[in-house]
């Protein structure tokens, strides 16, 4: 069973930056894609970005110009380089893999953006 450890949450002023990292472990032939996902309070969850493994990258719109996803094949490893931080950016993001066998979500790490 593969397994999405997530790490680099935390609370972060307006302006600010931080980085997420996700890690999968586990039998892992191949991963399709990795993507970072998020959900505010009171809203439905949404694609922040993706990126697969050959390399295509997509941005939500809203953080296009901000946010950098980069990944490491070897490693099963993803990264989030979040820049020019928004209270709106506020929210629980989730790790997610998409691996031939299925896809797998981390339990989510909290990004808190307020002054």
């Amino acid at each position: 069973q593969v397994q999405l450890v997530e790490s680099g949450g935390g609370l972060v002023q307006p302006g600010g930056s931080l980085r997420l990292s996700c890690a999968a472990s586990g039998k892992i032939d191949r991963i399709n894609s990795m993507a970072y996902y998020r959900q505010a309070p009171g809203k439905q969850r949404e694609l922040v970005a993706s990126i697969t493994n050959g390399g295509w990258i997509h941005y939500h719109d809203s953080v296009q110009g901000r946010f950098t996803i980069s990944r490491d094949n070897a490693a099963n490893t993803v990264w989030l380089q979040m820049n020019s931080l928004k209270p709106e950016d506020t929210g629980v993001y989730y790790c997610y893999a998409d691996l031939p066998a299925g896809t797998t979500w981390g339990r989510g790490t909290q990004v808190t953006v307020s002054s």
